[in-house]
Formats: C-alpha cells, structure tokens, sequence
C-alpha cells in the first residue's frame, strides 16, 4: 500500500531524487526471503535511463530472495551532516520501489556493468574493460525496473 509523505515540505522533486541516485556512492538492497525475514544488503550501483544497475557473485543469499520474490525496496542516504546541538540531521534520501532481475541479453548486460564502470571507475577506464571482458561470463549484473520512488531531504 502506497503512502503519502507526511512532511510534504521535505518531498524532493523526481528531477532532484533521479540526480541524487546518479551520484550516491552506495544504496541498500532489501528483498525477502524465503522465509520472509527481511534482507538488507549496501551495494554500489548505477542508475542510467530509469533503471538501476548492480553486479554480483554468481550465487548467494541475494540471488536466492530474488528467484523466489522479486519485489524489492532499494534506499539511498547522501549528503548527511549531524546537527548535534538541534538533534537533528541534514540529509538528502531516495526510496526506490521495483521488480529485480537477473539480465540475460549480453547487450543489456554489458549496458550496466558498463554504467557501474563509468561511475566508479572512469579514470581507469581501459583496465576496467578489460578485467570486464574477462569475468563477463562469470558475473551476474542484475537490474531494478523502477515502479515507485520518492525522495527527502532536510536541508
């Protein structure tokens, strides 16, 4: 069930909620598991044309929740200062609602690990694709399709 921010005041736009999931250093996965215990996983990601971007292992409890539920809820935190004196935070925060799935198209795939090099990595680009060309048939990249997501910040 869908809610409606309470602190509409704090409610980014979608322009500023997509710019922030472009620069945010690292997200947190949550799937479910088999046995319905929540699971939560900080990953670095990419986003690029309305869609996020991970890689991963082969195999491991993530694949495993995904395979059985692929709802997911992904959250970012960035640009957090402590405000000690007002006990309060400054910060500016995305929550992302969707579907995950594994990609098989090797163009597809190839498109978002390509999207998580460019983030992290664009100085050692060369390297990057060669290390990408040799473990691409070994790595999973996975990809979020985005149904809902909303964004907050206090500034």
């Amino acid at each position: 069930m869908f809610r409606e921010m309470r602190k509409k005041e704090r409610e980014m736009s979608k322009e500023d909620t997509v710019n922030l999931l472009k620069r945010a250093e690292f997200g947190v996965l949550s799937t479910i598991s088999e046995d319905n215990t929540p699971y939560g996983i900080p990953l670095s990601f990419a986003y690029l044309d309305e869609t996020i971007y991970f890689h991963c292992a082969p195999e491991g409890h993530k694949l495993e929740n995904i395979t059985n539920n692929s709802n997911i809820c992904f959250t970012v935190v960035d640009s957090v200062e402590l405000l000690p004196a007002s006990f309060a935070t400054k910060y500016k925060s995305a929550v992302v609602f969707g579907k995950i799935s594994v990609i098989e198209n090797a163009d597809e795939k190839r498109k978002g690990i390509m999207a998580i090099l460019n983030k992290y990595s664009a100085e050692h680009y060369e390297l990057g694709v060669k290390y990408i060309n040799s473990a691409f048939d070994k790595m999973k990249v996975l990809k979020i399709e985005i149904s809902r997501m909303t964004g907050k910040a206090r500034l």
